[in-house]
């Protein structure tokens, strides 16, 4: 294989630079000519490909976001939109693909390799909502993100002694907060994996309250409700003051961590290996510490599970 091409799609998150980085030099390592996608696969459809070198890829192992830019394609999920994407791979004689987004842009990498272009795919979400892989790229970073802010809301709902319910990305993933909800050791987290009785929570704020704290941090996921919405159901049955804080698309930008940036550096290197070796319909990922590949359609199709012991560990140790 002497030609690949490389796009981000979906939502950005941290790292996505530096596996762009990854797979440009390992790329060239191998004798490759990369080319990047600009917008992911609205920039397949429209043909908007440029040429990447040694230099392209310069000083952006740092940054945040991604170099190529990113859009959500609905026209890639039509028959049309994926024949146009099609040509512009064969203009540009582009011979495997690889793909850095979350299950939606997998779907499309799947679609390709269906119609027999080799495409691998890059976990790249903050959300950790992938059941094949232990860790997404820009988890990490997104986790750090929320913490360091719950850290600060924590010094001003103590001075004011007040209950702060903070919401956090993850769409239908409770992992952000969970994890988030750990480290910065929140008493109270609510994600969509479990349900939660208002009541109990109310319960649960007085005992902490008659032990000698002063305040409390929920952590909520999005998938569940709003900050605002959460805050004010609780507000009507406690005396306590309570403050929503929504951190929002924060999360999605910002420096990589070191965790992010060794995973974005092995994964890039691991899918270009692959193409090497001119296979397709693969995902890369991390497990029990190790760099994996698996099938696509396998990989997409495995249900999220809950990691109801984390979960457990917050009950014991939150009092």
């Amino acid at each position: 294989m002497k030609r690949i091409g490389l796009l981000t799609s979906g939502g950005d998150a941290p790292g996505m630079n530096a596996a762009i980085r990854a797979v440009v030099r390992s790329g060239i390592y191998f004798g490759m000519e990369v080319y990047g996608v600009e917008r992911g696969y609205a920039g397949l459809i429209e043909d908007n490909i440029i040429p990447m070198e040694m230099r392209s890829v310069s000083n952006i192992v740092q940054c945040g976001g991604t170099r190529l830019r990113t859009a959500r394609c609905l026209e890639m999920l039509t028959v049309e939109g994926q024949k146009k994407a099609l040509d512009t791979l064969e203009k540009h004689g582009i011979e495997g693909l690889v793909v850095i987004g979350g299950d939606g842009s997998f779907r499309g990498a799947e679609t390709l390799s269906k119609y027999g272009v080799p495409t691998i795919g890059i976990p790249g979400t903050i959300d950790n909502d992938l059941e094949y892989t232990d860790y997404t790229l820009g988890f990490d970073t997104a986790v750090n993100t929320c913490l360091d802010i719950i850290n600060k809301l924590r010094d001003t709902m103590t001075s004011h002694e007040r209950v702060s319910v903070v919401e956090v990305m993850g769409r239908h993933c409770g992992d952000i907060a969970l994890y988030s909800g750990i480290a910065s050791g929140a008493e109270i987290i609510v994600v969509p994996e479990i349900t939660f009785d208002i009541h109990e929570i109310v319960s649960r704020i007085n005992r902490s309250r008659a032990s000698g704290k002063h305040s409390n941090i929920i952590v909520v996921a999005e998938g569940v409700m709003s900050a605002e919405k959460f805050a004010g159901q609780l507000q009507e049955l406690t005396e306590y003051s309570v403050r929503p804080t929504c951190i929002g698309h924060v999360q999605r930008g910002g420096s990589p961590s070191m965790s992010d940036r060794m995973l974005a550096a092995q994964f890039g290197n691991k899918a270009v290996r692959l193409l090497n070796e001119n296979v397709g319909n693969r995902v890369v990922g991390i497990r029990d510490n190790k760099i994996i590949d698996m099938d696509i359609i396998e990989a997409v199709s495995m249900k999220k599970t809950f990691n109801y012991e984390l979960y457990e560990t917050l009950q014991m140790i939150s009092m």
